[in-house]
């Protein structure tokens, strides 16, 4: 199999911003227009950010090999076609799925106005910001340690934005590059007068080029996953993650993988991290504590396999989600099946994206549908920022083995 690689064409060099001369600092920042990039010179990084698209990160180059799924042949290339699945864009003001078109906050349900025509479908997922072009540049610097970009959207001076999510609310986000090692940390601070829920976050696409999907290895340190239906959204019901990955670990080849896990395994500092193993590349995916859940992503080329990537039932007449996560059906019945519910007999259909090799291991808040699920008592973690008050986390992406 030939493995994809991103062009180096893609990744583009500029004049440093800074005024410092060239090669005098290991770290360097710089902008043209509406790209920024950030350079750890030492591990030979280079983390690439579109600040028009969602303030998304869309490259990260170890070596001049991205890590982030890019399949496009130019930045050119890119800005021509409809946005696609790719790089690391914030899910945001929630993240994965919500079981209807609205949401509950503070014992109170708020409808959409689907009219407005930013959010989609009768199960509508991963709110509306992901694409904006609305991000302002608040810092671009770099010193003797570290290379950094913080960026802040103003969500509270959208109107159509306000209909849909009335919590007035600022998202800062910054890109800090060090030692190899990028930290994306997302600060929200609640402006409205009644408390926010907070059930945003980030879907990074990842790659390995040093070996085929059916060759990576995934560690996921969580004890609970969450049983899904054919819609992709929690039942409620639970098993323990060591009935899906024992000892935390697998062999991607044997799943077909869509899926939520929780009660997730922690450090010293609350933080928790998850493995990719290639050959010899490997990428680590640490969250630190406001994180709650974890999900994973990444369907089976050949439609088999453990996990959520579940058939649709014959009477439900629909398609399979549209958006970031929603897969192809696949032909057997999986453990994220709703109790009761009948396998429906099908070809293993062609991978819906143009490689098969790619996982996403997804930072979140809370588990999908998180807000309509602690509404009815279910869910238990789901968190909220006072009037006045910030909510802020990070996480981070360490590659080595380049």
């Amino acid at each position: 199999m030939r493995i994809s690689t991103i062009a180096a064409s893609v990744v583009l060099v500029w004049g440093v911003v800074m005024a410092s001369p060239a090669g005098a600092q290991p770290y360097e920042s710089r902008r043209n227009g509406d790209i920024v990039q950030l350079e750890d010179k030492a591990s030979q990084t280079v983390v690439s950010v579109i600040t028009s698209v969602g303030n998304m990160a869309y490259g990260m180059t170890v070596k001049g090999h991205n890590i982030l799924r890019f399949p496009f042949a130019s930045i050119e290339d890119y800005k021509s076609r409809p946005p696609t699945r790719h790089g690391i864009p914030l899910l945001a003001p929630w993240g994965n799925r919500l079981d209807e078109q609205a949401f509950y906050a503070n014992g109170k349900r708020y409808a959409f106005d689907m009219t407005l025509g930013n959010i989609n479908g009768a199960i509508p997922i991963h709110g509306f910001m992901s694409l904006t072009d609305q991000w302002q540049i608040v810092e671009l610097k770099h010193d003797g340690t570290a290379a950094w970009l913080t960026s802040r959207l103003d969500a509270y001076k959208q109107p159509s934005w306000m209909r849909q999510w009335p919590f007035a609310h600022t998202i800062e986000m910054t890109y800090r590059l060090q030692g190899g090692v990028l930290e994306v940390r997302t600060k929200v601070v609640n402006l409205s007068t009644e408390p926010m829920p907070v059930a945003l976050g980030y879907h990074p696409w990842l790659q390995l080029t040093d070996s085929p999907r059916e060759e990576w290895t995934i560690t996921v340190p969580a004890r609970t996953r969450w049983l899904l239906n054919w819609q992709k959204v929690p039942t409620g019901e639970t098993e323990p993650a060591d009935a899906f990955f024992a000892d935390f670990r697998g062999a991607l080849k044997d799943y077909n993988i869509d899926d939520v896990f929780t009660d997730l395994v922690r450090d010293a500092q609350g933080r928790v991290t998850a493995t990719l193993k290639g050959r010899t590349q490997q990428i680590e995916v640490t969250q630190g504590p406001n994180y709650k859940a974890m999900i994973v992503y990444s369907p089976n080329p050949l439609g088999t396999g453990r996990g959520s990537q579940v058939p649709l039932p014959a009477s439900s007449g629909t398609s399979s989600p549209a958006s970031a996560g929603a897969g192809s059906p696949t032909g057997a019945q999986g453990p994220g099946l709703s109790p009761g519910q009948a396998p429906v007999p099908a070809a293993p259909p062609v991978n819906p994206l143009a490689t098969p090799n790619f996982i996403c291991i997804e930072p979140m808040a809370g588990i999908t549908n998180a807000l309509n699920l602690a509404h009815r008592g279910i869910y238990k973690e789901l968190q909220s920022i006072p009037p006045g008050g910030a909510w802020q986390e990070s996480f981070w992406i360490r590659p080595s083995g380049f």
